[in-house]
């Protein structure tokens, strides 16, 4: 579980570097309205992805981990069918939608834009709806594998490739700029094209690993006889112990009995993942809607600016899903067999690990917000109440963990929906209040409230119901280390040497050096000693229980020459030197002792 966060961490910050090399050439090769209008197209359609997805990216890793820790692997078939073939149905028809709607939302989104924007604006949409519904199953599957305790797809695919080809196909839309004009089209078509590939090899890495993992199902035998009742109480006994009738997959001739078992499993997984749905779109609209509130109510410009200088929240998003990815299963299972120390080592290990690889950029932010603003050019140095509203309220949001994905893995999936609805409606109304006048620093303020409310009230939601808080040993010194060597130490050098781009990379230096210092000092209160390739004390208190690994196929040996028979009535000799077996009697039970026969003798 350690080493998979550390992949997490890394997959997150290799996608939000792209991300924000993509904005910078985006900012670079596009002036600041149209820029806006590509920032709102993307936000539009990450946001319908969403929607088309209902959840699932929960439901498909809580389901296949509950069933493969309960011993009913033979069901995770019905359960992938289950939550993927509704998102292929809905995904088309949002894809569709959005193709028919992109001008109504182009001059809705695009503000007082003129005709020509508008126009462009209009057809990136149209670019982008035919790949909704590539984008939504990716992430799907990507989750189911997640079930399976696999991490390295989404690593790779993911966190990785598609970043890459992303990037890689903005600079080269970016480059063609210098010598022709390149339509926004053009880059709307760069940045999506790399769905379609992921896509096709997310869907092959589902069905490889679940072929390879899933038992076979098992079939009941051949109907018994009633028989004695002393025997009707041992089969009593062993159908309590093997599980219920429906974790049985009856037999292809009985479609009666699978179309129930399948009901059942449907049943299950809807209930379970029906709010999931709800609240995951509300969840994705906080990080999404206000871009586009921004741009309708303030202009394509302040949206390009508010996108510009909110674009680090990506990374403690990124960073968030890392980790969380890389601990979702081992919760599910430790809350699903009701192990709350287990999963209260699992939190709060996994909130340190967030705080030591967030904290440091955004209190540096909050340091040198001019200086970061001016990487994407002049027009944008003005964002910088924006990006210290934003970057304190992700300081909070990291310091309370991954909470709502606790209350998800413990049932609590409505709790989680009224929570994210409360938030939504905080961040819309704010946002409706403040844009017409303070811009795009208004829709900040919107987001830090909402961002307050969906982590403060699931924290004691967390806390009450079921023991749990993220604010172990490894989160508080990850934060007072932070807070020292990123807070305190930049600051000294601002008074000392003032903002400059030397003196700032000389402060970081200083302070980074400082950090792994204290990393290292602290490495046991931060469970670091996990992260080692054997299992040490530290790696057994986060994670008590792993997956058990394969060991190495046996060496076939010599074909042993068929003997003689053994004697009728005898019991076959053992080999020479080997010990002859004892007979021991087991114990007379209530199940086990045998009946003695009376017989009635003749007068």
């Amino acid at each position: 579980m350690a080493r998979g966060g550390v992949a997490g961490i890394a997959g997150a910050g290799f996608a939000a570097v792209a991300g924000i090399g993509v904005t910078w050439l985006v900012t670079r090769g596009l002036g600041p309205e149209q820029a806006g209008a590509f920032f709102a197209a993307t936000a539009l359609f990450v946001l319908i992805g969403a929607v088309a997805k209902l959840g699932t990216q929960t439901g498909l890793v809580y389901w296949p981990a509950r069933l493969r820790a309960r011993g009913q692997g033979h069901l995770l078939g019905i359960c992938l069918r289950a939550g993927l073939t509704p998102v292929a149905g809905v995904a088309v028809v949002l894809g569709a939608g959005l193709l028919v709607a992109a001008p109504v939302l182009a001059r809705i989104t695009a503000g007082d834009a003129g005709p020509d924007t508008v126009a462009q604006h209009t057809a990136g949409l149209r670019v982008l709806a035919g790949f909704v519904p590539l984008a939504a199953f990716t992430d799907a599957a990507l989750a189911a594998i997640r079930g399976y305790r696999r991490l390295g797809p989404t690593l790779v695919l993911e966190r990785a490739a598609r970043p890459l080809l992303q990037l890689a196909g903005i600079a080269a839309a970016t480059v063609a700029a210098g010598w022709l004009a390149m339509p926004l089209t053009a880059y709307a078509l760069a940045w999506v094209l790399p769905y379609l590939p992921i896509a096709i090899l997310s869907g092959y890495a589902l069905h490889h690993t679940h072929t390879t993992t899933t038992p076979r199902p098992r079939r009941p035998g051949p109907p018994t006889p009633p028989g004695p009742p002393k025997i009707r109480v041992i089969r009593d006994q062993i159908a309590r112990v093997g599980g219920a009738p429906g974790d049985v997959l009856p037999d292809h001739g009985d479609l009666g009995g699978r179309r129930r078992v399948e009901k059942g499993v449907w049943r299950a997984f809807w209930g379970f993942n029906w709010p999931r749905a709800v609240g995951s779109v509300g969840q994705l609209a906080l990080q999404r809607v206000d871009l586009l509130l921004v741009a309708g109510l303030g202009g394509l410009g302040a949206a390009a600016l508010y996108a510009v200088a909110g674009r680090f929240v990506v990374l403690g998003q990124l960073a968030n899903q890392g980790i969380s990815q890389s601990v979702q299963p081992r919760l599910a299972e430790a809350l699903a067999t009701g192990d709350r120390a287990t999963a209260k080592r699992l939190y709060q290990a996994a909130t340190g690990w967030l705080v030591l690889a967030t904290w440091p950029l955004y209190l540096l932010l909050l340091t040198y917000a001019p200086l970061y603003l001016g990487f994407f050019g002049d027009a944008y140095r003005d964002g910088g109440p924006i990006v210290a509203v934003l970057a304190g309220a992700m300081l909070l949001s990291t310091g309370c963990g991954m909470v709502d994905m606790v209350l998800a893995m413990a049932g609590r999936t409505s709790w989680n929906l009224a929570n994210i609805a409360l938030a939504l409606a905080v961040t819309v109304v704010l946002d409706l209040a403040l844009i017409p006048s303070l811009g795009a620093l208004g829709a900040a303020i919107g987001l830090a409230a909402a961002v307050a409310v969906n982590n403060v009230l699931p924290l004691a939601q967390v806390g009450v119901a079921l023991g749990l808080h993220p604010f172990g040993p490894g989160t508080l010194a990850a934060a007072a280390l932070a807070v020292g060597c990123f807070g305190v130490l930049p600051r000294i050098f601002v008074v000392a040497a003032g903002t400059g781009p030397a003196a700032a990379l000389t402060a970081v230096a200083v302070a980074g050096v400082a950090y792994l210092t204290g990393v290292r000092l602290l490495r046991g209160p931060l469970a670091l000693d996990a992260f080692r390739r054997p299992r040490t004390a530290a790696a057994r208190a986060v994670d008590p229980h792993p997956a058990p690994r394969p060991g190495p196929a046996p060496r076939p040996g010599p074909t042993p020459r068929p003997g003689p028979a053994p004697a009728a009535g005898r019991a076959e000799e053992p080999a020479a030197g080997m010990p002859r077996p004892t007979r021991t009697r087991p114990p007379d039970t209530e199940l086990t002792r045998p009946t003695r026969t009376v017989r009635s003798t003749p007068n």
